[in-house]
């Protein structure tokens, strides 16, 4: 049987019939056992002498790997090890990150993986996954057919434009696809082998790494305009031929192109803008925990919403939904929401609006009494006079919750949302012991990167690390087993719901807005459950019972374990 058929059959079968032998068996990642390997299949693969005589237990491995990785000297080497690791020996990578995964979540992805995408060229190894340039855009279904996996069900693509806080990275943003997909497997339980990271390199406009010698992306600045878009649609169309029902995950690209991109293919393809909707179902479900926990209704609430790109439009617009779910109109639940951009509050009296948003401007006759004078109106001026219960900050602006900030915010309501979510730590709008000390520990706060618990007062505050890693994994585990062929809103919404519903401050309003990552395989499952609910509500996947549903989830979601090795004609 040849590797791909080997590698296929990975998925539903406990044995597998392998061909290739010795070391060429030793250098797949998908098959190799390490020290794992019987004696028997010593025998079988030509292994004999190639590895030391001692036969582990896969516990006894990763009993030994932990204890490499907590030698490493820090934590971008830590992240080395592991991305060594899983092209090396993929199951036993996601065996070890699934019994650690709150301290290797941090690791794999944010907010090391920032580090690891600035660094790309200079940790690279191995290759992993589709790197498809701009040069080479006639020879994209090539480029696809290239691929050793032949039935992928997950794609996660980035053209690195807008890598978290940090910008564009070029080719380095191809960590972001790996770190999300090993997150899809190890969260959600979608097989490796059906999971493919793609790197749309269209070039970059990041002079350090055009000038880095070492840099190994097209060096080139960006394309843009007609050019890319439609190299951007001979990618979709190439994939939608490839791989008529794949999940197709658009992952940090730049606002101007994310919201046109996610509007032109969501109904061609089931897809999805993780930055726009994952982001947005998270932290709806993370505010609607905060506000159960201070016994009021997300109707009465007003937002501030520091970062009008495709994140913060789009974590307002899921709120908006869950606002007018309890009774707002459209226009009552916008009224209830200040965004702020780089020229300050969006209000009707500025022109040259980008067209998403345009629904988010607030009447400039109503802000009258505000005192400010000329268009542009401050962040600080904002906070005094709308009075908002929740902030969000998305910028990638480092301490933009400033202390007069928060202080004035504090001063007008009793218990604060608070959500310094951008990411890595380095770009988070403040710090969690910054917000507790501003607030005298009455706030209640959320982060895109992890904190530890404060002090405060003989007590510690839990903080949650509101990550998109409680919802993307989810989401592709329910859109897997229920079959759905798109992506549909109210999907998220009932992601956000189920994320909501597993708030350990639903029980105690002390506690943290998130259940502990060390939870989050279970959380996932409750989601999945409901996404794929969801989907059959919106007809977008086959009806089936509650029963069946629960079992499907459980059926798609895997284990990390090896397979049964036997050699073709033994």
């Amino acid at each position: 049987m040849g590797i791909n058929s080997a590698i296929a059959n990975l998925r539903t079968s406990d044995t597998v019939e392998v061909a290739i032998r010795g070391q060429a068996l030793l250098e797949q990642p998908l098959l190799n056992q390490g020290t794992a390997f019987t004696e028997q299949e010593r025998h079988d693969f030509g292994l004999l002498g190639l590895l030391p005589p001692d036969i582990e237990t896969i516990e006894q491995q990763a009993d030994r790997c932990y204890e490499a990785f907590c030698n490493e000297p820090s934590d971008l080497e830590k992240h080395v090890f592991l991305r060594n690791l899983q092209d090396e020996n993929e199951v036993l990578f996601y065996r070890l990150i699934t019994e650690h995964i709150a301290e290797m979540q941090p690791i794999i992805y944010t907010p090391v993986v920032g580090e690891a995408c600035q660094k790309f060229s200079h940790i690279y190894r191995r290759p992993r996954g589709l790197f498809i340039e701009y040069p080479h855009r006639e020879h994209i279904k090539e480029t696809l057919d290239n691929c050793a996996l032949s039935n992928v069900e997950v794609i996660v693509v980035t053209d690195a434009e807008r890598i978290l806080g940090l910008g564009d990275q070029g080719a380095g943003g191809m960590g972001i696809p790996i770190g999300k997909l090993s997150l899809y497997t190890a969260i959600g339980g979608i097989h490796p082998s059906a999971t493919l990271p793609i790197m749309l390199d269209v070039g970059t406009n990041n002079a350090e790494r055009l000038k880095d010698p070492s840099y190994i992306g097209w060096r080139h600045e960006r394309i843009t305009g007609q050019e890319y878009d439609d190299f951007v649609d001979a990618f979709v169309t190439a994939v939608k031929e490839k791989y008529p029902r794949v999940l197709l995950q658009f992952e940090d690209f730049a606002s101007k192109n994310a919201s046109p991109i996610l509007d032109r293919y969501r109904d061609q393809l089931c897809t999805f803008n993780d930055d726009i909707q994952g982001t947005a179902a998270v932290t709806t479900g993370t505010i609607l925990a905060g506000v159960a926990a201070t016994a009021r209704e997300l109707s009465e609430q007003r937002v501030v919403m520091l970062g009008a790109g495709s994140a913060g439009v789009g974590i307002s617009n899921q709120l908006v939904a869950a606002m007018m779910k309890e009774g707002l109109s459209l226009e009552e639940a916008r009224s209830r929401f200040y965004l702020i951009d780089s020229h300050g509050l969006i209000h009707d009296g500025r022109t040259n609006l980008a067209p998403y948003k345009v629904p988010f401007q607030q009447k400039r006759e109503s802000l009258g009494d505000w005192g400010c004078q000329g268009n542009e109106i401050s962040f600080l001026d904002t906070v005094k006079h709308a009075q908002p219960t929740i902030l969000v900050g998305v910028t990638g602006q480092t301490g933009a919750f400033t202390e007069e900030i928060v202080r004035e915010m504090a001063s007008h309501v009793e218990r604060p949302i608070i959500f310094p979510l951008s990411n890595p730590t380095s770009r988070a709008e403040a710090t969690a012991a910054d917000v507790v000390a501003w607030t005298e520990g009455r706030a209640l706060i959320a982060t895109g990167s992890p904190f530890d618990p404060v002090p405060f007062e003989g007590r510690e505050i839990p903080i949650a690390q509101c990550n998109n890693s409680y919802i993307f994994p989810a989401m592709g585990l329910g859109i897997l087993a229920s079959g759905a062929t798109r992506v549909t809103d109210d999907m998220f919404m009932a992601a956000a719901l189920a994320l909501r519903d597993g708030s350990p401050a639903l029980k105690d309003p002390k506690a943290s807005l998130l259940p502990r990552l060390e939870d989050i395989r279970r959380i996932a499952r409750h989601i999945a459950i409901e996404v794929a609910l969801a989907a059959q509500k919106n007809k977008v996947a086959p009806k089936i019972t509650q029963a069946e549903t629960e079992q499907r989830v459980d059926d798609t979601a895997w284990i990390p374990a090896y397979p049964e090795l036997k050699a073709v004609g033994g």
